[in-house]
């Protein structure tokens, strides 16, 4: 396992809505916040945010150009699909100690405190991940369209597809699907709705689904339950055993607990920190800064 303390590094955890980076200088730890980093949905943008978050760093530091351009740097970032884009975005930044990949490997890192393990990232979307020395076995992060089941979109989404199945009398009633009902109006405004509503607007509806499901409500436990079955199924897909921690990770992750078989529940863990950790952590074994 690496130090737990990394020195003289530069940690980034980019997302969909905001950026958050660090400068570990000389034993001191200096945070900065900036936008939205999805380097899929906008590359340039998220090279603009990303300088501005090394500018603010500058400036919360004192710290030289040439010396922040020479210390080692992981960044995280959502949409980082192949490797030439973390090499453009390296380049763009002028570091020349950089490495960039997505988002899942900081979060896992961070989770797990460099160790091993297993991380179930369920947040607006999800994936899922088992850590056994150097190797990183990564299940999901495809998106909505394409996947991202358990994740709070996901949730959102079945509870108006379960609505819509209640008013066309395919399953029985329940409080949260009648509320959900009685809000929209109709079933058409509900496909109205839908047809627009992107992965965080999904996720908005999350909350009620896991609070109701707490109160019994039939709908809301059917698909906590279901989404506790696809942890549990990519788990042992990925090979995991009882005696590695489960880390439950993202806003929905947590809620999931009571829900999962004994032996899983018997081996989660609280994360020991953050993707920002876990990009420091992964930016200390780039090698000793200067």
């Amino acid at each position: 396992m690496q130090d737990s303390t990394p020195n003289n590094v530069i940690g980034v955890d980019g997302g969909g809505t905001s950026c958050r980076a660090a400068l570990v200088l000389d034993g001191q730890r200096h945070e900065v916040q900036a936008g939205a980093a999805n380097a899929t949905t906008d590359l340039d943008g998220t090279i603009r945010t990303l300088r501005d978050a090394l500018a603010q760093l500058r400036g919360a530091t004192g710290i030289s150009g040439d010396r922040l351009q020479a210390l080692p740097a992981y960044l995280g970032l959502a949409g980082v699909l192949d490797p030439r884009t973390g090499d453009r975005i390296a380049a763009a930044l002028n570091l020349s100690r950089a490495q960039v990949g997505d988002d899942r490997r900081t979060t896992v890192t961070g989770a797990l405190g460099g160790g091993d393990g297993a991380v179930a990232g369920l947040g607006t979307g999800s994936f899922m991940a088992r850590q056994t020395g150097d190797r990183l076995r990564l299940i999901g992060g495809y998106g909505l369209t394409m996947g991202d089941e358990a994740s709070g979109a996901w949730l959102g989404r079945g509870l108006l597809s379960h609505t819509l199945h209640a008013l066309d009398g395919l399953i029985p009633h329940c409080p949260l699907t009648d509320a959900i009902a009685a809000e929209f109006g109709d079933a058409v405004e509900i496909v109205r709705f839908a047809s627009t509503a992107g992965a965080a607007d999904f996720a908005g509806l999350a909350p009620r689904v896991i609070a109701a499901a707490e109160n019994g409500d039939a709908t809301a436990l059917t698909l906590m339950r279901a989404g506790a079955r696809y942890v549990e199924q990519g788990l042992h897909a990925m090979g995991w055993q009882p005696a590695e921690p489960v880390c439950l990770t993202g806003g929905v992750g947590p809620h999931y607990a009571p829900y999962l078989a004994d032996d899983i529940a018997n081996a989660l863990r609280d994360p020991a920190g953050t993707a920002l950790d876990g990009a420091l952590r992964l930016a200390a074994g780039i090698g000793d800064a200067p």
